[in-house]
């Protein structure tokens, strides 16, 4: 966490703002805290794109249907003001690692553990399309870990921030690397999308490789088009059902329930994470109590996360930034502020 800068806002609505999070094309995501004790991310949208009637359309019309997705692996809207000045949304915080840096840093994970992270994605992925919804960014920057399973965030929202960018700009919604090909082609997508990236994640999270590889943009996006996933290192076990993801044609991909009961027995017995990511998890769990007056901030022990409480103002009432805009500078990112692979 960074400190906040003359540019933030002392406060969002009925939430102290503590410090920031991550910066991208969109805006910043800062840490905030309800009077209750809550730790929240708080996301902060910039100026241009809050003058832009047709974006704040969209923004409030996916702020109220990602309201309604309900799945314990799903980073949740808690709050939101897509009326104010600068529209803001604040979803539970989760202190845990994202899978981008618990691979970058310590390896690829254990096939057991890669099975259940699966399971989980897919469960989350199911709860996101039962809504009316297509993720667009499933990557390792956008799953944290905790100790009782991962957390999907920027679900819903990514879909109403990337209509914008392609509209603006003229560029492919998604990562590279994980993105599926008929979103390198500019198609029309749909869930099948989001189960393609959940492969890639997979051969990502087993073997700390993409499985059309790395480089320029454009290569990238060729191989993910036209060229067969390299599966060499992948666990044979994962095998079948990731390849089966990573299928060019959207019809001959599986569902996500599909992948979260062929993965489903690995979820039980234990825990699901190897010793470092677990102990990089309690450290910071313990660095965020250790925050200056986060005094009555309660984590919760098994999970790592903050239990919500909402803000004094009320779920939705509030009133925008305080003090400042807090529109950050930080470069593109298609769905979630915080840079990642």
């Amino acid at each position: 966490m960074e400190p906040l800068r003359s540019t933030d806002p002392a406060r969002i609505a009925g939430y102290r703002v503590l410090g920031r999070l991550g910066a991208g094309g969109m805006g910043v995501v800062l840490l905030g805290r309800s009077p209750g004790g809550a730790l929240v991310a708080i996301k902060l949208i910039r100026a241009e794109y809050a003058d832009d009637s047709a974006f704040r359309a969209r923004f409030r019309r996916e702020v109220a249907i990602a309201r309604q997705v309900r799945n314990r692996w799903a980073v949740p809207v808690v709050d939101a003001d897509t009326e104010a000045p600068a529209p803001w949304l604040a979803t539970e915080f989760v202190p845990g690692p994202a899978l981008s840096e618990a691979v970058g840093g310590g390896g690829p994970l254990p096939e057991r553990g890669v099975r259940a992270l699966g399971s989980m994605l897919a469960e989350a992925l199911e709860a996101v399309h039962a809504a009316g919804l297509v993720h667009r960014d499933v990557k390792p920057g956008n799953v944290l870990l905790g100790l009782d399973g991962p957390r999907l965030i920027d679900f819903g929202i990514a879909r109403a921030l990337d209509d914008t960018v392609l509209t603006a700009t003229d560029v492919i919604v998604g990562s590279p690397g994980f993105l599926s090909p008929e979103q390198a082609q500019g198609r029309r997508i749909g869930p099948a999308s989001d189960v393609f990236s959940l492969g890639c994640v997979l051969v990502y999270a087993a073997t700390g490789g993409r499985p059309f590889g790395s480089g320029p943009v454009e290569a990238m996006l060729f191989r993910t088009v036209h060229d067969t996933a390299d599966l060499s290192a992948l666990p044979p076990g994962l095998v079948p059902v990731v390849e089966a993801c990573l299928s060019k044609d959207p019809e001959d991909r599986p569902a996500a329930a599909d992948i979260r009961r062929a993965f489903a027995e690995d979820r039980s017995g234990g825990s699901w994470l190897p010793g470092p990511v677990t102990h990089l998890i309690a450290e910071r769990s313990a660095r965020m109590l250790a925050l200056p007056d986060i005094d009555a901030t309660s984590l919760d022990a098994r999970t790592g996360s903050a239990p919500f409480d909402g803000p004094d103002t009320g779920a939705g009432t509030g009133t925008g930034a305080t003090a400042g805009t807090g529109t950050g500078t930080g470069g593109r990112d298609t769905a979630a502020l915080p840079a990642s692979p």
